[in-house]
């Protein structure tokens, strides 16, 4: 059984927080992180506002992303292992309809693209307020740093806006609260997703 998971959500949300501790715990899980997609800085286009726009979804390779979950898809053992993750070795013997395997897509704009709109058993996504999200960016080193009012002036608006066709979208998503505990969003997600799997097999 194969199962794919986002997890999506705001800048600085705890995405990867969240998505670490559940590589750890769930099994045969492998992950995708959209930030790995990221074109060169000399490929992202200047906007209108006067910033480069890295919160777009054209600052992304999504045909290569697409490409690696479909990957992952085909052949999710030889995906694990070349991707280092050890796979149960009773799943290489059992039942392959029994088999459980599991990606977690971990990224801000993963529900806004519609090739992968499907592709997701489960969606989540970690909200934020403004100052709180603001605080936290500010504490992060980027390769590529903030320029003043980058926040303000194109990553919060691009926010708001992808949230909005997010909703408008319909897709089912389970909306998470990024000021509870790391602890406490993570007991909520990974018992979610055991109480899933259970209903699936």
């Amino acid at each position: 059984m194969k199962y794919v998971i986002g997890i999506g959500g705001v800048t600085n949300g705890g995405k990867t927080t969240l998505t670490n501790r559940l590589i750890k715990s769930l099994p045969n899980c492998c992950v995708v992180h959209q930030d790995d997609f990221f074109k060169k800085p000399d490929q992202i286009e200047v906007g209108e506002d006067g910033f480069r726009q890295w919160d777009v979804i054209t600052a992304l390779d999504m045909d290569a992303m697409v490409n690696t979950i479909r990957g992952w898809s085909e052949n999710p053992v030889k995906f694990a292992h070349s991707h280092g993750v050890n796979v149960s070795p009773s799943t290489e013997v059992a039942d392959p309809d029994q088999q459980i395997h599991i990606l977690i897509v971990e990224g801000f704009l993963l529900y806004n693209y519609k090739p992968l709109m499907d592709v997701y058993n489960k969606s989540y996504y970690i909200s934020i307020p403004y100052e709180e999200c603001k605080r936290r960016r500010s504490t992060r080193q980027y390769t590529v740093p903030d320029p003043p009012g980058l926040f303000e002036g194109h990553v919060w608006p691009m926010y708001l806006k992808h949230r909005n066709e997010m909703v408008e979208s319909g897709l089912d998503i389970a909306y998470l609260d990024g000021l509870k505990s790391e602890e406490g969003i993570y007991s909520q997600v990974y018992e979610d997703i055991q109480n899933t799997l259970l209903n699936r097999l």
